[in-house]
């Protein structure tokens, strides 16, 4: 038994083998790791700018869309916004990101009244008594991993972009 453990002690042929099978693990987390930090930033950036646009087309819609009484949104103007958060474009297109499919999309309608000096707006927030809509849109989705399973992906871990705009109207 004592000179097996002394032939292996002074066996160098395996030598290589050994240390690469002891730092190839660390070396895939030095590589593949900020690769998936910055795939996850690169998603949430790229959500965050469709959140964005979203918001800016809604914001320029005409405001009659706008109803202050009952805090709602008309016409095609929900749907509308949802296709530019998530392709860019009104119809068609491609998903800026895996995983819409799963996403949660909200957009919502407050009213606020500006009052400066006891005088209320006028001009198009005529047409909702001088109140002002703003827009609010929120979108949330799972995290697409670079490497699905294999990668960094707990259970919980999300994408999430929020966005308000004051309708300008036309």
């Amino acid at each position: 038994m004592i000179r097996l453990l002394r032939t292996l002690r002074d066996e160098d042929r395996a030598a290589a083998a050994t240390e690469m099978a002891l730092a190839l693990p660390l070396l895939l987390v030095l590589i593949w790791g900020p690769l998936e930090i910055g795939n996850y930033f690169l998603n949430e950036h790229m959500l965050i700018k469709g959140v964005r646009d979203g918001a800016i087309y809604a914001a320029h819609q005409d405001i009659s869309n706008y109803d202050c009484t009952n805090n709602t949104i008309g016409g095609t103007v929900v749907a509308d916004t949802q296709n530019i958060v998530r392709s860019g474009q009104l119809s068609g297109g491609v998903d800026r990101l895996r995983n819409w499919g799963s996403a949660t999309f909200n957009m919502s309608v407050t009213c606020v009244t500006q009052s400066t000096n006891g005088t209320t707006l006028s001009g198009i927030y005529a047409l909702n008594a001088g109140k002002v809509p703003i827009v609010s849109i929120d979108a949330s989705l799972p995290y697409a991993s670079i490497l699905g399973n294999l990668g960094f992906r707990p259970a919980t871990l999300t994408v999430n972009a929020k966005q308000q705009a004051t309708v300008m109207g036309i």
